[in-house]
Parts: structure tokens; C-alpha cells; sequence
């Protein structure tokens, strides 16, 4: 069964995500506020950043750079 939330990014109802795709509290808040579709938008951003700005997730200032951008592009108003 479909369990569908309000997702924050989106301003609409659609579909949960499965799991929380991030871990600690971040991935709780995406998880209770950030839907499967909002999640497939920011993997392809995500993906497109990490490109064009040549960052290494090996790296750990890397990682937090696509952190702060992941909570930016969802959370922030548009």
C-alpha cells in the first residue's frame, strides 16, 4: 500500500519514500517530509553537481559540500 506524505519540496501529497535515504537526523527529516519523487529530482541534481564541480565523495569536505546542498535543495524555499 501507497502511504502518501506532504512533501515539503513538492507542496503536494505524494508518495513516502521507503526508508530514510540518508542516515542520522537528516535522513529522519527527509523520511518524514520529502517524497520518492522529490528524491529521484535531487539524485539527478546531486549527480549533476558532484560532475560539474568535479567533488570526490571519497573526500569528506566533499561530502559535506553535497550535504549542504541536498539540504538546501529540498528544504529551502524556491
Amino acid at each position: 500500500m501507497k502511504r502518501n506524505i506532504f512533501c515539503h519540496f513538492m507542496k503536494n501529497f505524494h508518495e513516502r519514500l521507503d526508508f530514510p535515504p540518508y542516515p542520522g537526523s537528516i535522513g529522519k527529516k527527509i523520511y518524514k517530509n520529502i517524497s520518492k519523487k522529490a528524491w529521484e529530482i535531487w539524485k539527478n541534481h546531486q549527480t549533476i553537481l558532484i560532475n560539474e564541480k568535479q567533488l570526490n565523495m571519497l573526500n569528506k569536505k566533499d561530502r559535506k559540500t553535497i550535504e549542504i546542498e541536498m539540504i538546501n535543495f529540498l528544504f529551502k524555499n524556491k
